[in-house]
């Protein structure tokens, strides 16, 4: 920032991100509709081609407004809301919770018993060999759902509670509506979106070590345009007030601290190389023990 200070005026809200947001859910209950009457197969076909990519993209959208992209920090009830509402096509409550503990990865990075990003010793140890690593891979969404309990267990609070009560709403509402091909669309497209699919390669690229010294790394692929810019991570976590959409212009402005950063150009390659790469494994994090007094949110 003392370098290029011009980097402040992109730390505002996007507003446009709303608009994305009700599209998405928008596109997601047309889906819900279409599939309703699917022959089994196409209702799968279709989870994994299309409802896993929007439900993939929409959790990143909420990623956006845990960080309060889309109202600003001066109305940051507004974004909980909004993510509750984002939340909705995904079939299972998640914004809420998820804000509460990302706040922790950007504040405690690798912080031991802090950040639930980092796989429990139980992932470390079991899933070491390929085919393992495979699993581990199809399965991290149940991984990062149970993860937190296991290793920073937070008390219940009220938003949570109304953002489950929102979320059986709605699946009620869909089953009733469009019976059990629609309800099975959407929690599919969830699992699978957030398993074996090329945007997942995201979940490693961001910060497991392939190169030694390296934590944090970005990429520069075409996936970014349906991820809100995540694959940016690097430039991400050094300004986490600066929402998705401007990050490649922080990239330009300070071309020289990133560009020659290790970088990735597929997440499919990530996603390969570390299943084959008999060197990389859940324990390839770095891993901090704090000092001092920790703040949760």
């Amino acid at each position: 920032l003392a370098k290029h200070p011009e980097i402040k005026a992109l730390m505002k809200p996007d507003y446009n991100l709303i608009w994305v947001v009700v599209l998405m859910v928008l596109a997601q209950l047309t889906a819900f509709y279409l599939v309703k009457d699917l022959d089994w197969k196409w209702v799968v076909f279709w989870a994994y081609v299309f409802g896993s990519c929007i439900s993939h993209s929409m959790t990143l959208a909420i990623h956006e407004i845990s960080h309060n992209s889309a109202f600003g920090n001066s109305k940051a009830m507004w974004n909980r809301w909004f993510g509750i509402f984002a939340n909705l096509p995904l079939g299972l409550p998640y914004s809420i919770s998820f804000k509460r503990y990302h706040m922790d990865h950007h504040r405690y990075l690798g912080g031991d018993g802090i950040d639930v990003d980092i796989p429990t010793n139980f992932e470390g140890w079991f899933f070491c060999t390929r085919f393992r690593k495979f699993i581990w891979i199809v399965l991290q969404p149940f991984f990062y759902a149970i993860r937190p309990l296991c290793i920073n267990p937070k008390p219940i609070t009220r938003l949570e509670i109304i953002n489950l009560l929102a979320q059986l709403s709605f699946d009620v509402v869909i089953y009733y509506l469009w019976g059990v091909k629609s309800t099975f669309y959407m929690l599919a497209g969830s699992v699978l979106g957030l398993g074996l699919h090329p945007i997942s390669g995201h979940f490693i690229a961001e910060h497991y070590m392939f190169l030694k010294g390296h934590e944090t790394y970005s990429y520069y692929g075409p996936l970014n345009l349906l991820t809100f810019n995540v694959g940016y991570h690097n430039e991400h976590h050094d300004f986490p007030n600066i929402p998705g959409k401007s990050l490649p212009l922080v990239k330009k402005i300070a071309a020289e601290y990133y560009d020659n950063l290790p970088q990735y150009n597929s997440w499919i390659k990530v996603l390969y190389d570390f299943v084959m790469d008999d060197t990389i494994s859940p324990y390839s994090r770095m891993k901090r023990q704090l000092k001092g007094e920790v703040k949760q949110d």
